[in-house]
């Protein structure tokens, strides 16, 4: 059972309570706000800033808006099924089995590949600091580092969490405050305007959603919150609203960072290299200190924080996954002394050592894959929430369980919409083969004792 009585064991489900619930609230939250990064838009701001024709703070308040509604479907389905496995869980217990694994294939290929992206990131920015170190070595130490702390137990990783918080956030004021001071000053002739949230001469909704469909990166993580339903010390309820209130913090950090710097260097089409768009700015607001600063902040925040949290995040799907026997039964082994699913987590660091070496030098396509993973299985949770309360429930409250998913529904598929080219072809090609691996279960009925 939950500590105090907070919540609902999950034996209802037909499951043995394994993992270790000894995360409060603020545990959650810490989680939420680590893993989308409270400085996130430092390493991709170059991208968003010129696809958003320097409105770089609309394009973030908009990615905010649309995810709200993603999180408050997250908020329904935890706390109808308090359970690890995230949209994998709800949309099969929320629709029917098939589809959850339809649902769960999808956020793997989010959640899986996350890690190798933010490992990649960082070894490429600290390589360009230290040439003589090759990439890979900084790979490697990233994965070792991480693979032990979450080895050790979740309240181990919690700790960690904070401190990486406290440095993040610490750098972030350092930036605003001189940021803002360069501002007051007219450092590069700045001066305040509202042009970072609308500029009339350059809008419009094609301009920015496009930006939107980037900036929506720094935006995935809030709902791995879900991933963590079982070590829940507060119940359920702490899911949902750790989860409303991380991407509310979030987004708001975001647009402020994200303005500030969009003051301090207007011209979005001078930048030197638009990967470190950010550095450069920091660097002409306060100097080469600064730039440093920032680029070391990201790496870390990027390479050690993110990926810890995000190695969490997938090994608590797979465990989820291959308790059910949709995905190979050793992924389902938790430790006996420190309560974590071990072999996943291990799995999980092969798998991004793999990833990270073959994509080392090309994260676009990386980065293309998860967010199609992403926002494909926020759909299936919005269908999810109407399934399960409307239609197998017969709730007759339309406007939380029909209007706001529905609502969330069409953002999302908006922003899927203005996807890549490419992302929306290989995306599908995985979908595809989710389908066929889902049909193969249905028909040979595998698992029909597990009831949805």
């Amino acid at each position: 059972m939950l500590k105090g009585n907070k919540g609902t064991s999950i034996s209802q489900f037909g499951y043995k309570e394994e993992l270790s619930r000894s995360l409060s609230f603020k545990d959650l939250l810490i989680y939420g706000l680590i893993f989308m990064v409270p400085i996130a838009p430092f390493g991709i701001y170059g991208e968003v800033m010129l696809e958003s024709q320097g409105m770089v703070a609309l394009a973030y308040l908009i990615g905010m808006v649309g995810m709200v509604f993603t999180a408050l479907s997250y908020a329904r389905m935890s706390e109808a099924f308090p359970m690890s496995g995230s949209v994998y869980s709800y949309a099969g217990r929320g629709i029917n089995q098939y589809v959850g694994f339809v649902a769960g294939w999808a956020i793997l290929l989010d959640y899986i590949l996350v890690p190798a992206l933010l490992y990649v990131v960082s070894a490429t920015a600290l390589t360009g600091m230290w040439p003589a170190i090759p990439g890979w070595v900084w790979l490697v130490l990233f994965i070792l580092i991480n693979t032990v702390i979450n080895y050790f137990g979740i309240e181990f990783t919690a700790r960690t969490n904070i401190i990486f918080l406290i440095f993040e956030l610490a750098v972030l004021v350092i930036f605003l405050v001189v940021g803002i001071s360069a501002i007051a000053k007219g450092v590069n002739g700045a001066t305040f305007s509202f042009d970072p949230l609308y500029n009339p001469d350059t809008f419009s909704m094609k301009v920015v959603m496009g930006a939107v469909s980037i900036a929506v990166l720094s935006f995935l993580g809030f709902d791995a919150i879900s991933t963590l339903s079982e070590e829940s010390a507060d119940g359920p309820k702490a899911i949902g609203k750790a989860t409303i209130w991380s991407l509310l913090i979030v987004g708001v950090l975001f647009m402020v960072q994200t303005w500030v710097a969009a003051l301090i260097y207007p011209d979005f089409n001078s930048f030197d290299d638009i990967g470190t768009a950010f550095y450069e700015t920091a660097e002409m607001a306060g100097g080469p200190w600064l730039g440093v600063l920032t680029a070391i902040a990201t790496a870390l925040a990027w390479g050690i924080a993110d990926a810890l949290v995000a190695q969490v995040a997938i090994s608590r799907v797979l465990f989820s996954m291959g308790r059910d026997r949709k995905l190979p039964k050793f992924l389902a082994k938790v430790h006996p002394k420190y309560k974590t699913p071990y072999t996943s987590i291990i799995f999980v660091a092969f798998v991004s050592l793999g990833v990270g070496l073959f994509f080392m030098g090309d994260i676009g396509i990386l980065s293309s894959f998860i967010n199609f993973g992403a926002l494909t299985a926020f759909l299936f949770l919005h269908v999810s929430v109407f399934s399960h309360y409307i239609v197998k429930n017969k709730s007759k409250n339309y406007w939380k369980y029909l209007v706001l998913p529905l609502i969330g529904f069409i953002i999302i598929a908006y922003v899927w919409i203005n996807l890549a080219t490419e992302a929306k072809t290989l995306g599908l090609a995985w979908l595809a083969i989710g389908i066929v691996v889902a049909i193969y279960f249905a028909i040979k009925k595998k698992d029909a004792s597990i009831d949805m």
